[in-house]
């Protein structure tokens, strides 16, 4: 699937996607990053949203974990494969269909939001900042939240995620949140261990800010 195609966020699209099986993201494993970030961060178990749930896989880790999770997936046939897969595994999961940037998200605020792969289908920074900005609306004061976000780093490529850039996440999303952590690492260590991504770890801010310098100044100590 070529990069641009991903970056769709029509639901018939999406949807499309997951009733043809079309699914290289999903390995049906839990994401390593997200139990590396929990651990490191010292998270506890809250209230938690999983942006762009797919089959529920990461949900039901987070449930597993003690998390009350809700997951959200803009695909229909998603969240019936994820709400199988919740009963499978004897967990409680309440699981959404809908489009987290426009529809409504009950139970907010959250502790805890986790995104894999979502916010890097946005386009531009504006597009990225109101992805942000939607997050921030939806959590706690101090709540937390993690993306895996395709990275530019590495060599070119037609497939696979979509791509950002170091400084368009920051500017994007300093406003808003804290960042805690934004860290080259690869999408996983099996099927995609040569794509390059973002580990982005950031904390919720009491009010937004608003910079009027350039965005490459918020980037010293990011690798």
């Amino acid at each position: 699937m070529k990069e641009e195609k991903k970056r769709s966020r029509d639901r018939a699209s999406w949807d499309k996607r997951y009733t043809e099986g079309e699914l290289p993201w999903d390995s049906g494993k839990p994401d390593v990053h997200l139990s590396e970030v929990i651990e490191a961060y010292r998270i506890n178990p809250g209230k938690a949203l999983e942006i762009g749930c797919g089959t529920g896989t990461n949900s039901i880790w987070l449930a597993e974990h003690g998390f009350a999770v809700t997951g959200m997936d803009i695909s229909p046939t998603a969240i019936e494969m994820a709400k199988a897969k919740v009963v499978a595994a004897g967990v409680n999961c309440r699981l959404l269909v809908g489009d987290f940037m426009v529809d409504q998200v009950p139970g907010a605020p959250f502790d805890f939001v986790y995104d894999r792969g979502c916010l890097h289908v946005f386009e531009g920074r504006e597009e990225l900042s109101r992805f942000a900005s939607r997050i921030a609306d939806l959590l706690a004061p101090e709540g937390m939240w993690h993306s895996l976000i395709g990275s530019t780093d590495g060599p070119p490529r037609d497939i696979g995620p979509p791509r950002h850039s170091a400084t368009n996440i920051v500017a994007a999303v300093e406003p808003h949140f804290e960042i805690l952590e934004l860290r080259s690492t690869t999408f996983d260590r099996e099927g995609h261990g040569q794509v390059r991504a973002w580990v982005l770890v950031a904390r919720r801010r009491g009010r937004s800010l608003k910079f009027d310098f350039p965005a490459q100044g918020f980037l010293r100590g990011v690798n």
